[in-house]
């Protein structure tokens, strides 16, 4: 029992003589590494707040802050070791060494963020534009390292990781989609009158973009008739609500003139033959 306790006596009287001689620095370095986070979140807000108001893209603004933010703390974090007394050298070499076997095995996850710094550097859209890239469309909503984020008409979001963007054709519309729609009619019809209804119809309607002006003309030729091509832009978020509402409308114009659909009795056109949109294809 003696020994026991002359054995925790050497211990604390060992950790009040470690305390005294390391306490205020270890003290000093915690310190020091709270302010120096604090400091570097701070910084890293207000060069994302300056980028803004220097009304730099959104997604540029907020990589300069945390590139910011990220430069700061590593330095923090070096300071903070030198004060405990650690030699950072060995780390350092460590660290070089385990990121290169690190990039062996995460190559595929790095590669998005080297596509996704090419993005927000040479910036081809930016949040709130239209995009279409491999057939899939969207509003962008945010660009991160990683990926990119769209949002469809229904609200849902679409992720596509970074490299999966870059190298592949991307179709900017900024705010506005294209419609392309095709109507084929009989060749008995008055083709400059159905032009006539189909632009009247078309023209000052509130949920088409009036610049640039709506396209409507002969389109091409198909058995037994003609086929009447239609082209004009509508918001990105009500992209197939306005396009239904608008063939509703075309269809009800067409037919108050007694101007009928194509009607071959015995054949069968295919829709998409008909269809002017890339979907599907």
């Amino acid at each position: 029992m003696d020994v026991d306790i002359e054995t925790i006596q050497k211990l604390m009287d060992k950790l009040i003589e470690f305390v005294i001689a390391y306490g205020f620095q270890i003290l000093g370095a915690l310190i020091f590494l709270f302010i120096g986070l604090k400091v570097a979140g701070w910084l890293g807000r207000k060069v994302f707040a300056l980028c803004t108001r220097k009304k730099l893209d959104e997604t540029l603004a907020k990589f300069i802050g945390n590139l910011v933010k990220l430069v700061l703390i590593g330095f923090v974090a070096i300071i903070t070791l030198s004060n405990f007394g650690i030699d950072i050298a060995p780390l350092i070499a460590l660290a070089g060494a385990s990121a290169f076997g690190l990039t062996l095995a995460i190559q595929g996850p790095l590669s998005n963020y080297g596509a996704g710094l090419s993005i927000i550097l040479s910036r081809p859209f930016i949040v709130g534009n239209t995009i279409t890239v491999n057939d899939v469309s969207g509003v962008v909503e945010e660009v991160t390292l990683a990926h990119t984020v769209l949002v469809g008409e229904d609200g849902e979001k679409i992720t596509i990781p970074n490299k999966q963007i870059v190298g592949e054709v991307i179709v900017n519309s900024h705010d506005y989609r294209i419609v392309e729609t095709r109507i084929p009619v009989a060749q008995t019809t008055d083709m400059e009158q159905a032009i006539t209804i189909l632009r009247a119809c078309l023209a000052d309607h509130p949920d088409i973009a009036g610049d640039p002006a709506p396209q409507i003309g002969v389109h091409d030729f198909t058995y037994g008739g003609t086929i009447l091509g239609l082209r004009y832009w509508v918001a990105s978020k009500r992209y197939y609500q306005t396009r239904y509402k608008v063939n509703e409308e075309l269809m009800a114009s067409l037919q108050s003139q007694d101007i009928n659909l194509l009607s071959v009795p015995g054949l069968a056109l295919e829709a998409a033959s008909l269809s002017a949109d890339q979907e599907g294809r």
